[in-house]
């Protein structure tokens, strides 16, 4: 029998670039980097701006409204401030909100905002996804600038190329892929961080070191004592060389917007994807990876994909910061009298279109990627968490 149909190919290419910034006091006069990048080409053309804050950097920052007033005051020949700076909440359960994304939507519409205009954002991930999502769909896309305020978001989230909300009780469940037009990472922000924010962006610099780079992770366990201590010239240090590896990830992998089912950057992260709603967001996203990654490890030790010596040294290692690497909930009980904990590697393969794909490691910086995991063996690691948690507090 005949072929019934026909089509026309072709393959459509396109092009970004994806910068990232590193800088100090962004708001200040005699400091161009924002400036730079917003003004526009055509001469005489003002550029609209809609600037979000985070609330919870207020409390470090209480001056950042009237700089970012005076910085656009400053440079009102070429960028137009459309409002004052918009209040946004923060931390997981904002993205839990529908009605936030429909704001900011109402927000872009009532100053007219368009393709040419741009939404800048100032604050941790979970508002960057927020806002990061609203800006990518409202016009099909409104140019967007970040500004991470934590180490985890300038080392790993907020550089990277996804946005996302919280639907059906699942992490990131509605969400795009979306490059920025750029990247400030601006330490500044992280003078007033609270120790356990400054803390949670270590472990997904782990994470990438452990998938990607040996060097750097044996540079963390090096620098583990200073890290400990949040000194300036580590926190700073590591951020730079995480971020870097997360672009090296994004622009040569040849999947940036992982349209296949391998998401390496989420080593660690079933386990934390499932934790952190089991826990109405309680346990943040740093801790939940630290989990994460501990359990990952000690399985891979237990299965033979990884020498007992080196998941003994990412344990070390996240001890060595503070992270606690067991939480009661990874043994919780589902209706079925099943762990609940289990059920989100059939989420995650829900998430993956179908086939299961988790980034393990089969050496320090030598990721590898399985497609099936043995259920009793990540319940044994899962014991084997708690013993030595146990361990490790009474010693």
């Amino acid at each position: 029998m005949p072929n019934t149909y026909s089509s026309i190919r072709r393959n459509v290419r396109l092009d970004y670039t994806h910068e990232v910034f590193f800088t100090r006091d962004s708001f200040v006069a005699g400091n161009s980097t924002l400036y730079d990048l917003l003004k526009s080409e055509d001469k005489g053309k003002r550029t609209k701006v809609l600037v979000y804050l985070d609330e919870g950097i207020l409390d470090g920052n209480p001056n950042l409204p009237s700089q970012i007033h005076q910085y656009f005051c400053e440079h009102a020949n070429s960028l137009d401030l459309v409002c004052s700076p918009k209040f946004i909440r923060g931390g997981e359960e904002a993205k839990n909100d529908w009605s936030l994304v429909e704001s900011i939507w109402s927000d872009i519409n009532q100053h007219s905002m368009c393709r040419h205009s741009y939404v800048l954002v100032i604050g941790g991930g979970a508002a960057l996804d927020l806002v990061g999502f609203a800006a990518s769909t409202a016009h099909r896309g409104v140019r967007l600038v970040r500004f991470p305020t934590t180490t985890l978001s300038q080392g790993d989230g907020g550089v990277g190329v996804k946005n996302g909300i919280n639907f059906f009780g699942k992490k990131n469940w509605v969400g795009t892929f979306a490059v920025p037009d750029a990247v400030i990472n601006d330490f500044s922000f992280l003078r007033t961080l609270p120790d356990s924010q400054k803390r949670a962006g270590y472990v997904e610099a782990i994470k990438v070191a452990l998938i990607r780079d040996r060097a750097f992770f044996e540079w963390i366990e090096e620098k583990s004592a200073e890290l400990s201590r949040f000194e300036q010239t580590a926190m700073e240090q590591l951020i730079r060389r995480s971020a870097a590896l997360h672009l090296d990830h994004i622009a040569g992998s040849g999947d940036p917007f992982e349209r296949g089912s391998a998401r390496p950057l989420d080593f660690g992260h079933w386990i934390a994807h499932k934790l952190e709603p089991m826990s109405s967001f309680r346990v943040g996203h740093g801790d939940a990876v630290a989990i994460g990654l501990a359990a990952d490890v000690l399985y891979c030790a237990r299965v033979g994909l990884l020498k007992e010596q080196a998941a003994e040294r990412v344990i070390a290692l996240l001890q060595s910061l503070n992270f606690e690497i067991y939480h009661p909930l990874l043994h919780a009980k589902n209706d079925r009298n099943g762990s609940i904990i289990l059920d989100g590697l059939e989420e995650f393969r829900e998430h993956l279109g179908g086939k299961l794909t988790i980034t393990l490691i089969q050496a320090l910086g030598q990721g590898v990627e399985v497609h099936q995991m043995d259920n009793q063996q990540v319940l044994c690691a899962l014991d084997e968490l708690r013993t030595r948690t146990l361990a490790h507090t009474q010693a």
